[in-house]
């Protein structure tokens, strides 16, 4: 059977599956003070960084309509999937669900199936990459969305920024822990749980807030032999090879992806952030 991955702009792949014709990214819009883009293929990291760093404004993102998630579901593939950035974080899985209807209305019936990731970045590109894998297997439509839901359930993201502005700005750090005082050396070490944000830890510096995050994926990773480790990162790929490198040391994974930012991401993870997931 044929299938399609479709995927809001939020996820982040090893590069040569955006050429993939199995795979399609719906975009969301990005906004710093009056510049505005698509964060598609044209969408320039540095650029965009830059434009972040020098507005006093805080940089928005604006989800998909629904009708750019119901283009995206036309297809001649028998299974169409699409993935999405956590709820709790945008209304694109509510977008890609209604698209979904509307998709429907208009053409019929279809094996679509909307799976809020939970995640963000990476944690969105592993579950591209099961629905694939799963796919390539040959499993039942039905097997895969209960699969790959049970997957997202039992994935973990961790994440520590260089640069909280963006998720201070926009309220996103609500559920983390008052940080102490204004001391900017303090980076605190954050875990998705259930699509929110919690902070689990910090330290004085990036380096020793890396540390206490691999510190933590040692202490409390489980099967690792089976999972594939994602790293993501904005702008900053020593400091990501840094810290697969310090995670493999420790815990044995089945495969490691090292990936850089799209536009959502960069936004949230500001320059030099780490996003881990398995």
């Amino acid at each position: 059977m044929s299938f399609k991955i479709v995927y809001d702009s939020c996820c982040d792949l090893p590069v040569e599956f955006y050429s993939d014709p199995r795979f399609q990214s719906v975009p969301l819009s990005l906004e710093v003070g009056d510049y505005h883009i698509m964060d598609d293929e044209t969408f320039d990291q540095a650029q965009f960084l830059k434009h972040v760093a020098e507005s006093e404004e805080c940089p928005k993102s604006a989800c998909p309509s629904p009708d750019s998630f119901m283009q995206a579901f036309k297809s001649d593939a028998d299974h169409v999937y699409c993935v999405t950035l956590s709820s709790k974080l945008s209304g694109s899985y509510n977008s890609a669900l209604i698209g979904k209807d509307l998709y429907e209305e208009e053409y019929g019936e279809k094996d679509i199936a909307i799976v809020d990731s939970l995640s963000a970045s990476c944690g969105l590109g592993l579950v591209a990459l099961k629905i694939m894998e799963y796919e390539e297997q040959g499993l039942p439509f039905d097997e895969i969305v209960e699969k790959v839901s049970a997957f997202r359930d039992d994935m973990t993201t961790f994440f520590v920024l260089d640069n909280l502005e963006t998720l201070r700005k926009n309220g996103r750090l609500s559920g983390m822990k008052a940080l102490v005082a204004a001391t900017l050396s303090i980076k605190p070490v954050c875990e998705g749980v259930e699509g929110n944000i919690v902070q689990r830890g910090q330290g004085v510096g990036i380096r020793k807030a890396l540390v206490k995050m691999v510190d933590l994926i040692e202490k409390e990773s489980h099967d690792t032999e089976e999972r594939t480790l994602a790293v993501s990162h904005c702008n900053n790929y020593e400091r990501a090879m840094l810290v697969k490198d310090m995670i493999l040391a420790r815990k044995k994974f089945k495969d490691a992806i090292v990936v850089d930012t799209r536009g959502v991401s960069s936004m949230y993870a500001n320059d030099g952030g780490i996003i881990v997931t398995y």
